[in-house]
Formats: C-alpha cells, structure tokens, sequence
C-alpha cells in the first residue's frame, strides 16, 4: 500500500510497526523512476509511506533529508536506516527483510 504522507498524518502512520518511508521531489528524475518499483512492491502487501518534500519542508528538515529520492525505515516510530538514492526492488527488499526479525 503506498500512502502519501504529510506534516499532519505522519506521526500517526509510523508510530507502530515496521514502515518504510520514501521522501521525494515532484522534480527529481531518480525519483520519478523509483515510483514504478515502489508500486510494485506496495502491490505485495508492503506498506509504504510516500512523503513529497516540496510540501512538507518541515518533515524533510526533521529527519536532514538533503538528497532524494531518500528512503528511512522505521520501527516503532523510530529510524532504524537511512537508504538514499534509488534503490532497486531486490534492495529494498533485502534492508526490509534485515530488520524485520529484530
């Protein structure tokens, strides 16, 4: 499920659970090509959260996102890795699974 984040539901949907966040730019052609794999990989049952940065300046100052597409995955609410740039499904997979029996 890919669920577009913003500076007001984005507490709330990496508070429990293992989450993988993507912050983008609407401009960024890394991050144009990175949309299909990340719809694939939602199709699959995995939750991820999509966060433009041009709107919420706010989120990417937080977490010092300075390059994109920059992905950070959470547990709990909390980071537990930063991946930048774009990322194949197979990598994305393989951090995921990496943190997923901790």
């Amino acid at each position: 499920m890919l669920v577009e984040l913003n500076e007001k539901n984005f507490e709330d949907n990496i508070k429990s659970g293992l989450k993988l966040v993507e912050f983008y730019a609407p401009w960024c052609g890394f991050c144009q090509k990175q949309r299909p794999v990340l719809s694939d990989l939602s199709d699959n049952n995995i939750w991820i959260g999509t966060v433009n940065s041009d709107e919420n300046p706010k989120l990417t100052q937080k977490y010092g996102i300075s390059g994109f597409p920059t992905f950070l995955l959470f547990r709990e609410g909390k980071v537990l890795a930063t991946l930048t740039g774009y990322h194949e499904k197979s990598q994305l997979l393989a951090n995921l699974m990496a943190h997923l029996n901790h």
